[in-house]
């Protein structure tokens, strides 16, 4: 049996020729002075820093590496402040610090939509390393080391490892899933000449997304002031004057107008939602987002966990009393329901009397004036989940007009806000569109699609 001879014997043909892809593994037709390349041929691999956990600092100590980790790798760039770790520079390689261009792979996470991600380095560093679940690709000298960058950011290499990972641990990614990946490499002129088209394409991108970011800012600013001015009585100051009507507003509290509080509890189930024929629990995330979501629920799996008396129907006013900082004490009226859940623990379910409508209740718990008093009454240590107590919840103070000035304000930011909000869905709808563009820049480039072309000019050379 022949041993497979070390790449260090290889002749300068057998490297180029191990280096090049079968015409049988080529993606796609490219140009007939380009070639198919291994991205291993164009770059050289790295593994990340190894330290243990008492070797780790939360804190920056003199001689101490900054370690990039998973969450600092986001599409194309590396963002730092994500909870970040250091250790001493004993422990890091001079091949281990990153410098510019080199793309850094997550190569070890829970999420099959994070595996593989890739960011770029955009300046060399003399105290940044990466950790050991993720990989460091370098370009090497023979091409524009912007050229891998960008191809690494293209769906011809995110839709490969989505493949390889599939069916396989995607909690890793090997080596070779990377080094392996075919590359269509053009001359370097070539590589020069996409990267500037690609450049100035993004940047166009950019400035017509940091716009259409700003409007989308501008939304939410405009939400904030509409409920402010709802809730201290200037959006109705004119139709007090038009209907005769005085600023008498009360000031109370939950229990002023609460008659029911009702909880569930934490029963297991099984992380899905419940089939037609089953039933289950809602989860915080159902009472999250401003609309109730039955999606977010779980399945029980015993016939005596069901409680006819606590399950969810719809106009049901509920209460979140578990969630991050940010979330918790939020309120949805539940709309449509098709499927058969009940309260959990975590979620509260009120009844009010004849002194308030629900949906002005609602619209006041998206007001600062309501989050700021909630967030000081919640409890909690964790960085996570925080909690508020019925006894404090109750706390929370409520500026209350007239019946018919509840209305009127309903109706009001009713209006107001399903346009600010329509405004917002196409907003979103530009910038899921610029970032299609993107990818249809990239895939085009790597295509030759860009119009940059020279056939006359020699083919690519390879590395050796």
């Amino acid at each position: 049996m022949t041993r497979a001879r070390n790449k260090k014997d290889l002749t300068p043909e057998e490297k180029r020729a191990q280096a090049l892809v079968p015409p049988e593994e080529q993606p796609y037709e490219v140009p007939g002075n380009w070639r198919w390349v291994r991205v291993g041929a164009i770059s050289s691999l790295h593994r990340g820093v190894s330290y243990k956990k008492s070797e780790e600092h939360k804190t920056c100590l003199p001689n101490d590496c900054l370690i990039l980790r998973g969450g600092n790798v986001k599409e194309g760039y590396i963002e730092f402040g994500q909870d970040d770790i250091f250790v001493d520079r004993s422990l890091v390689s001079d091949e281990q610090i990153v410098r510019k261009n080199d793309v850094i792979i997550v190569a070890s996470t829970g999420s099959a939509k994070v595996i593989g991600r890739t960011g770029i380095s955009i300046t060399n560093y003399t105290d940044v390393a990466f950790g050991a679940f993720l990989m460091l690709l370098r370009p090497c000298n023979q091409s524009d080391p912007r050229y891998l960058g960008y191809f690494f950011q293209s769906s011809e290499y995110r839709n490969r490892i989505k493949i390889l990972a599939s069916g396989v641990n995607i909690n890793n990614i090997r080596a070779d899933y990377i080094t392996d990946t075919p590359c269509p490499l053009p001359p370097l002129s070539e590589q020069n000449r996409i990267i500037d088209r690609i450049e100035r394409l993004f940047a166009a991108l950019d400035t017509a997304k940091e716009k259409a970011q700003s409007v989308l800012a501008s939304c939410e600013v405009r939400k904030a002031a509409i409920l402010h001015k709802a809730f201290t009585g200037e959006l109705t100051a004119e139709w007090r004057k038009n209907n005769s009507q005085s600023a008498s507003w009360k000031t109370l509290q939950w229990n002023d107008f609460l008659i029911n509080v009702e909880a569930g509890k934490n029963w297991s189930a099984e992380e899905r939602p419940p089939q037609v024929d089953e039933f289950g629990v809602i989860k915080v995330s159902a009472v999250t987002w401003g609309t109730f979501n039955e999606l977010a629920s779980k399945t029980c799996l015993l016939a005596e966990q069901w409680n006819n008396n606590i399950q969810i129907h719809a106009g049901d006013f509920l209460f979140s009393r578990a969630n991050t900082i940010q979330l918790v004490g939020n309120c949805v009226i539940v709309g449509n329901i098709t499927k058969k859940l009940m309260l959990s623990d975590k979620i509260l379910r009120f009844t009010f009397n004849k002194q308030v409508i629900p949906e002005y209740i609602l619209y006041f718990t998206r007001s600062d004036l309501y989050r700021k008093q909630i967030e000081q009454l919640a409890s909690g240590n964790q960085d996570g989940m925080r909690n508020i107590s019925q006894k404090n919840f109750r706390l929370v103070e409520f500026p209350i007009p007239s019946l018919e000035e509840q209305k009127a304000i309903v109706s009001l930011l009713s209006n107001y806000l399903q346009k600010n909000e329509t405004i917002k869905t196409l907003v979103q709808c530009v910038i899921k569109r610029i970032d299609s563009l993107k990818h249809s820049i990239l895939a085009r480039a790597f295509r030759s699609e860009l119009g940059t072309n020279d056939p006359a000019e020699p083919p690519a050379e390879l590395p050796v």
